[in-house]
């Protein structure tokens, strides 16, 4: 309920229903191996990214249209990061937006990452549904290699 409350959601020219803020659930778990007293440590975050949109298409204006800004701010960020990783750069810019920084660590060298792409069957929205293909076709290039199991005593 609380995560329900917190999402931002607004009509828009494009949407009836539309996110104009990013959602995350992290959930966090600790396994104890009660003979060893060994502890694995893992973490999955759930994120259910909002869409980028034209401001021309959409007709966002005033607080929608700077929801608008701030949403395609932090997509451009995540793809600056898909970016400098699939080109092994040795600089990522994590900390160019919220999302990227709180990802830190799952989109490092020792995680494994799963993206769903959603996309639109309306011939209308043809070039957004374009620009989304073209985005998960760069995150599909990015290796992050084999995911460590992080144990500690």
């Amino acid at each position: 309920k609380l995560g329900h409350k917190n999402r931002a959601v607004a009509c828009t020219d494009m949407n009836e229903h539309s996110s104009r803020s990013h959602s995350m659930l992290s959930t966090y778990v600790i396994a104890k191996n009660k003979i060893t007293n060994e502890a694995a440590r893992g973490k999955m975050h759930l994120i259910d990214l909002a869409g980028s949109e034209r401001l021309s298409k959409s007709g966002a204006v005033g607080l929608r249209k700077t929801e608008a800004a701030n949403i395609n701010k932090s997509l451009s960020a995540l793809g600056d990061v898909i970016q400098a990783r699939a080109n092994n750069n040795s600089h990522v810019p994590y900390r160019n937006s919220t999302l990227t920084y709180l990802l830190q660590d799952s989109l490092s060298r020792d995680s494994k990452t799963l993206m769903f792409v959603q996309i639109s069957p309306v011939l209308g929205n043809v070039d957004e549904s374009s620009c989304s293909l073209n985005f998960a076709s760069r995150v599909r290039k990015v290796e992050l290699g084999k995911a460590k199991k992080h144990v500690s005593r």
